[in-house]
């Protein structure tokens, strides 16, 4: 839940560099909230259509726009961490195999230590630190 919080905190941050597991907890929970709203549209009658398949309602449909722009700015720090533009979540856009690339693009292990996006955003974990096993390799900060 920490991972989800701490994205909304960076509501329309979209300069810096996260790591998967930040990006794929906030996905996770934002799966789950939407699944709930959801649901919660559909016993409440505020989904839209009644009786049609749609699966969208008004509290589905405002949560979405309220985490748009975190959603965006988590994905191009994704990217940043893999050395990559944010201009390369514009790949979803790409009808049938454009999802999947950014799957593979996101699921990928980011850079390890600073690139032209930031410092490295596991760099204590990946060079150890205070409290962490293992040595600090030479030339990064262990904080």
């Amino acid at each position: 839940m920490q991972w989800y919080i701490d994205v909304l905190k960076k509501y329309a941050v979209f300069d810096g560099r996260a790591r998967r597991k930040e990006y794929w907890m906030f996905v996770l929970f934002n799966v789950i909230a939407s699944i709930i709203l959801s649901i919660l549209d559909r016993i409440l009658g505020l989904d839209f259509g009644s009786g049609s398949s749609s699966s969208s309602g008004w509290l589905s449909t405002i949560y979405s726009l309220a985490v748009l722009l975190p959603t965006i700015g988590v994905a191009i720090r994704r990217m940043h961490d893999t050395g990559r533009s944010g201009w390369w979540i514009l790949i979803n856009l790409i009808p049938c195999i454009g999802w999947i690339w950014f799957i593979v693009l996101a699921a990928q292990e980011g850079n390890a230590g600073d690139n032209q996006y930031g410092p490295d955003p596991k760099a204590a974990e990946r060079f150890g630190g205070p409290g962490q096993a293992g040595p600090a390799e030479p030339g990064y900060p262990t904080v």
